[in-house]
């Protein structure tokens, strides 16, 4: 795959935007900074942040074992999507490729950018068709956006589906890695030097638990991340983000609470298979649980009268009558089922 063939032509010739700290980025000395028209009272606050985030990408670069050049940071994981669209994607022209039921943002950002989103349906156990997919591929097919595991089904994909696709698509293969650290199943960032047409996303809202700094991560190629930081914000990640990812990356519970939430949903899912109007426990990777039930839209309102919010997914392709659940701390789920109990 040649990636100049993908990139938009208006992208491939545009001078991307070079800010203060991106001209100057000699911090060892103490400088007097007159470059940026900043306020110079300090407050903690008052300086531009570092618009490569250097220290954030060298602590993810460490534990992740992949070089800084190959991560991009955005203002949560959909600015780095549509960071995709807006780089490789003709408007009016070129089309991408999802699979519902799945992240509904993907479809949200192709109505932005007014890129045809070509819809192909899962399995009935949720798995991708690859005939389908590979049939709806044509020259304006730009990206398959895969999400495993995925939302909301909770389920990962088959590693050879993936595998079919990386190696019969001629253009981007995005798989969503949101959920990963709940799964089984190894990151597909081990094969991200195989691939070259492979681009990765993560976040730090789910296991990380930092769903309010608004951290995405996207991991790819040198060459695809230095297109998508021609084009990004200059300043898109803040101060108080950067620093707080910091310090929590250098001190982080993953492993304890991610290993408590795993637990906590088998738990639930043996709690819940003993209740007569839940008719399915479809199998998770993620820190949810999706089950269908004899009426949704009855069972989501008596949890709201209870006081337990969840959501309801009937709305969803393959998802009538379904709810999906998140494992919360175990006094919240113990509250959960004990209301479930009494319906």
């Amino acid at each position: 795959m040649n990636i100049n063939n993908l990139i938009r032509e208006n992208i491939n010739n545009m001078q991307s935007y070079s800010s203060a700290r991106d001209e100057f980025k000699d911090f060892s000395h103490n400088m007097v900074f007159l470059d940026a028209n900043e306020n110079p009272f300090s407050n903690g606050i008052n300086r531009y942040p570092d618009p490569q985030q250097k220290i954030l990408k060298s602590i993810l670069s460490k534990q992740k074992k992949i070089n800084e050049n190959q991560i991009l940071l955005g203002n949560g994981s959909d600015e780095v999507l549509d960071l995709l669209f807006r780089a490789f994607c003709e408007p009016n022209k070129d089309n991408i490729i999802t699979l519902p039921p799945t992240y509904g943002m993907y479809g949200v950002l192709a109505n932005i950018n007014a890129i045809e989103n070509i819809e192909v349906l899962l399995s009935n156990d949720f798995q991708p068709n690859i005939d389908s997919i590979l049939k709806n591929v044509n020259e304006q097919t730009k990206m398959i956006f895969l999400c495993s595991p995925n939302n909301p089904t909770g389920n990962s994909f088959d590693d050879q589906a993936v595998l079919s696709l990386l190696k019969n698509f001629n253009g981007l293969v995005v798989i969503d890695e949101a959920y990963i650290d709940f799964s089984k199943n190894e990151s597909w960032l081990q094969e991200i030097n195989e691939y070259p047409n492979l681009v990765i996303t993560q976040t730090l809202s789910k296991a990380y638990a930092m769903a309010g700094l608004r951290v995405g991560i996207l991991y790819a190629s040198s060459e695809i991340i230095a297109v998508l930081n021609k084009i990004k914000p200059p300043y898109n990640i803040n101060n108080l983000s950067q620093e707080t990812a910091i310090k929590k990356l250098e001190q982080t519970t993953l492993d304890f609470q991610v290993k408590k939430i795993i637990n906590e949903r088998i738990k639930m899912v043996q709690s819940l298979s003993s209740m007569s109007f839940i008719e399915k426990i479809y199998p998770s990777d993620a820190n949810f649980i999706l089950i269908k039930v004899d009426d949704a839209n009855k069972r989501y309102n008596q949890l709201i009268e209870k006081g337990i919010v969840i959501r309801n997914r009937s709305n969803q392709a393959l998802c009538e009558n379904c709810l999906r659940i998140t494992v919360g701390t175990k006094e919240e789920n113990e509250q959960l089922i004990t209301v479930l109990k009494s319906l």
